[in-house]
């Protein structure tokens, strides 16, 4: 009987971690190892799209800002500057609260490009994210939006992609005509996007005085939501200390009613009587500035007045991420 020549199996190009492409959790992986992508390389994916990143804005020039934009401000757009600088076909990156159609990015017909914030994200690192998108935009055909994907686990974040030592100037609009260079021959869709948008988009100030506070107005009252950076715990300390001394308010008929916990900052909210508007609580917005810095340098144990203060606060408070 002849003897069984032994079997070989062809041998397939190594790649490195870096070279991994993502692929669906089942389908084999890459590496060329023979395991389902999730039980092999997709394993650090994985870990990517589970693990929250609590501050993912933190290192980067207005973070306050960010958090302004993404969770608080309907229509904005900033300018961002590269770390490299801009592709020699690229004009310009503007970041922009939202995109028609929900788009996480646009190339446009000039070849500037739009990158869209309030999007949802696949991994709990809205950084990693949005850098993944940029990254694909700039190099995206022009007049043609970016879709949504899975940024890979070992990816850039925004922190590697933008100039650390520039500026991070949000310009509120009101309403969302800077999507639209030319309204006349924008698509159907679009033009509806733009519609239901500008509907929705309640009005809303920058304050030029203090950092990254915001007025907006509604139906029954206006309201100061102001993202601060400060550590939490001792923020609140800091406004429990003001609220039992009544002075945690910005002029007559304010009050402070509360705060939202949004990407690791802390964002107290007064409530205003509909007939103050942005310009009435500059002042005002400066004056508590001060009294709040001067909270936050103490150290002394809470009152018993002031630990109440403290857990009426608390206790208004919501987690919007």
């Amino acid at each position: 009987m002849a003897k069984k020549r032994p079997q070989t199996r062809a041998t397939r190009p190594q790649l490195t971690d870096g070279e991994i492409p993502v692929v669906g959790a089942r389908e084999p992986c890459p590496c060329g190892s023979g395991r389902r992508y999730k039980a092999c390389h997709g394993r650090a994916a994985a870990h990517a799209v589970t693990e929250l990143v609590h501050r993912p804005f933190e290192g980067l020039p207005g973070e306050c800002d960010w958090v302004a934009l993404r969770e608080l401000v309907p229509a904005a757009t900033v300018e961002l500057p590269l770390k490299d600088g801009l592709p020699a076909d690229v004009p310009s990156v503007t970041l922009a609260t939202v995109l028609p159609m929900a788009w996480p990015a646009l190339r446009r017909d000039d070849g500037s490009v739009l990158l869209g914030l309030q999007n949802d994200t696949a991994s709990g690192d809205i950084s990693r994210d949005l850098a993944d998108t940029l990254q694909r935009a700039l190099t995206a055909q022009p007049g043609t939006p970016v879709q949504a994907r899975r940024a890979p686990a070992d990816g850039p974040r925004l922190q590697d992609l933008l100039d650390a030592e520039g500026t991070f100037e949000p310009v509120v609009h009101s309403g969302f005509e800077f999507w639209i260079p030319d309204t006349e021959n924008a698509t159907p869709e679009v033009t509806a996007s733009l519609e239901r948008a500008n509907a929705a988009a309640i009005p809303t100030v920058k304050l030029a005085g203090v950092d990254a506070a915001y007025w907006c107005e509604t139906p029954e009252k206006n309201h100061l939501r102001w993202v601060m950076p400060h550590p939490e715990e001792q923020l609140l300390d800091a406004l429990a200390r003001l609220h039992a001394a009544g002075r945690s308010g910005l002029g007559e008929g304010t009050r402070l009613v509360g705060s939202f916990r949004a990407h690791g900052l802390t964002v107290p909210v007064w409530d205003l009587p509909s007939g103050v508007g942005a310009d009435d609580v500059e002042k005002p917005a400066a004056e508590f500035a001060e009294r709040l810095a001067a909270a936050l340098s103490s150290d002394a144990p809470l009152t018993p007045e002031e630990r109440r203060a403290r857990g009426g606060l608390t206790n208004r408070q919501v987690t919007l991420s």
